[in-house]
């Protein structure tokens, strides 16, 4: 896979302030990049780098292979944050006359402007006004803006603020419906659980230093514990049973697995679920044997650490 955007080394200064620091990141073609880190870590300077809005002191970006020129503009598709509609503009008179400005013919502008509208149930808002709509619509309308002329690379900025859940999980699927249909997606959110069901890759910023890149299936990998979830049940219901499996179950893992009361959790009666994590000397395959031999075995499956463990871990560490 070749990458659409490359930026190398870039540094930012703003006065005494380090607002980038060489950082290099490369964004695969028809991807989703997660552009992660708290606020005040330099994204929002990186995006605005990519756009044009303001030049890096030092470092290159290139854009399907080329050097950043102006002429990429129309390349490139951005919902900023803040979003820059005009209030008191008719909707529809608005996204037609934006899309003219990214290169549109008049004809074309409204064919793919009442085709988006019509998609996303918008149709009534056409002779409405910005100033008329809710925070949530005013949303549509932008998103719409921001991919009407169908951009190599889109950037979204916090795209689902303002939505409910109803339209995040439409805007989301509309997202990834793009990526598959061939476009690059730069994506900036502090919502970890859109990152972990959109982003092929992520890069985490902290500081104005890039601390993660990678793709994200490897960084959760490699953020691997060993640890395992595991329910196991009493073969009876008698209580005698459901009292020697807490108590066989317990000091036979603090014995040899160095596992104490905090990693049991009982869910009812007879069920009782355990956290184990797995010495490297031991296999999974080691604690599911010992299990099975105490009791009923109804759910083994490996913590994988989310996203938000990983950022959190990430940023302490940094």
């Amino acid at each position: 896979m070749t990458d659409l955007l490359v930026a190398e080394h870039i540094k930012k200064q703003y006065g005494t302030y380090t607002a980038l620091n060489d950082l290099s990141i490369a964004i695969p073609k028809g991807s989703i990049f997660g552009l992660l880190g708290p606020n005040g870590a330099g994204k929002t300077t990186l995006i605005r780098i990519i756009n044009q809005i303001t030049m890096p002191d030092s470092g290159k970006v290139f854009l399907d292979g080329e050097p950043l020129d102006p002429k990429h503009i129309m390349n490139i598709g951005y919902m900023p944050e803040e979003r820059g509609l005009y209030k008191s503009m008719k909707v529809g008179e608005q996204v037609i006359y934006l899309a003219r400005l990214k290169g549109l013919s008049l004809d074309e502008a409204k064919k793919r402007s009442k085709y988006w509208f019509e998609r996303l149930g918008m149709m009534d808002w056409w002779n409405r006004k910005i100033q008329e709509l809710s925070k949530g619509q005013a949303q549509k309308v932008q998103f719409i803006v921001t991919v009407l002329h169908r951009p190599k690379l889109l950037i979204f900025d916090e795209p689902f603020s303002g939505f409910d859940p109803i339209n995040a999980s439409l805007i989301k699927d509309e997202i990834l419906q793009l990526r598959n249909d061939g476009a690059t997606i730069l994506f900036s959110t502090h919502r970890m659980e859109s990152v972990e069901q959109m982003c092929d890759h992520i890069a985490l910023m902290h500081k104005s230093n890039k601390v993660l890149d990678g793709k994200l299936i490897d960084i959760k990998r490699a953020f691997r514990t060993n640890t395992y979830e595991i329910g196991i049940e009493t073969l009876n219901d008698t209580l005698e049973s459901k009292n020697l499996l807490h108590t066989d179950v317990m000091s036979g893992l603090s014995e040899s697995w160095e596992i104490t009361p905090a990693h049991f959790k009982t869910i009812n009666e007879n069920d009782l679920k355990i956290k184990v994590k797995i010495p490297e000397h031991h296999t999974p395959n080691d604690l599911l044997n010992y299990l099975t031999s105490k009791g009923l075995i109804n759910h083994f499956v490996e913590v994988i650490p989310t996203v938000d463990d990983i950022f959190i871990q990430t940023i302490n560490a940094n």
